[in-house]
């Protein structure tokens, strides 16, 4: 079997078109100048200052389905706070807070339904905040001590960053980066059921970019794993936060020459080619095969690639 190869181009097509992507588009200020100002960020957490309400990681919501806030006043004494920014709606400028939960939680996103479903109800400014602010405080409650010496750590910089005084490191909240890829022949698009998926669940395959990589060349890589195939014409689409517990998904689109797989059993349960037909009908919950949720960005990538081919 060849070994795989990959291609870049400068190209970076348009995911407008589809809808917007989740988890994406906060309405908040990030406000970096405040984080690294001990005296600004404390002039801020007065009667004005919002705290995110939180069931551990779970949101709270109102009758109306929106993000539940309430003041400082509601946070434990001994809270460990993170600012998430400036709230700069109605006229005014709030800070925005979360309190760092007891316990992180690493588990998958499908562990748990209630997750799912409050997903798919928030409003996309909502999810966004909501997004960012989990997995933010996420990181905090699963890094409380130092990687290098073990000792404890504490919150830095408004909430992004720890620091320990025994040894004098920094550690920094975490990005995963994720590629999650689409791959063509000849008009139909390469789909995989992962192991443990439910039966006639289909998406988009995907993979960590291992150090020493570039996009293009996780890509080909884990295209090449799990499906035994190699792919050319590497290209980058667009981008999404994926807070559970700290990715960030890279799509990208490739083609590849041949429909001869060799699927990788000990992740996938099937790797198939759709045609465009088959692709459009399960978006609309009527086809072969039961499409990624509209949250994900894999929906965003099928959607964008039957607009390409249209």
């Amino acid at each position: 079997m060849d070994k795989p190869v990959s291609a870049s181009s400068p190209s970076a097509p348009s995911l407008s078109a589809t809808g917007p992507i989740a988890f994406a588009g906060s309405p908040l200020d990030r406000a970096d100048h405040v984080r690294a100002d001990p005296d600004a960020l404390a002039g801020l957490m007065n009667w004005q200052a919002r705290l995110l309400a939180l069931d551990a990681l779970l949101p709270a919501l109102d009758d109306a389905g929106k993000l539940v806030w309430g003041t400082l006043a509601d946070a434990a004494e001994d809270a460990e706070l993170v600012f998430l920014g400036l709230d700069r709606g109605d006229g005014g400028e709030r800070a925005c807070f979360a309190a760092v939960p007891a316990k992180g939680d690493a588990s998958p996103r499908m562990a748990n339904p209630q997750l799912w479903s409050l997903m798919a109800t928030l409003e996309p400014g909502d999810l966004a905040l909501y997004g960012g602010a989990r997995s933010l405080i996420d990181w905090h409650a699963r890094h409380r001590f130092c990687a290098q010496c073990g000792a404890s750590t504490k919150i830095a910089k408004g909430g992004w960053q720890r620091s320990c005084d025994a040894c004098g490191a920094q550690h920094f909240p975490r990005t995963d980066p994720v590629t999650i890829m689409l791959s063509e022949h000849e008009g139909r698009l390469m789909l995989g059921r992962g192991k443990g998926w439910p039966e006639g669940a289909f998406s988009a395959l995907a993979g960590f970019v291992e150090p020493g990589e570039t996009i293009e060349e996780a890509v080909a890589r884990e295209v090449f794993e799990e499906a035994g195939v190699v792919v050319r014409d590497v290209t980058y689409v667009a981008s999404q936060p994926w807070p559970f517990p700290s990715q960030l998904m890279i799509g990208c689109h490739s083609h590849t020459d041949s429909d001869d797989l060799t699927i990788d059993e000990t992740e996938m349960a099937e790797v198939r080619f759709f045609t465009r037909e088959e692709v459009a009908a399960s978006l609309k919950g009527d086809g072969p095969f039961r499409a990624p949720p509209k949250h994900a960005i894999a929906s965003n990538l099928m959607r964008w690639w039957l607009e390409k081919t249209a």
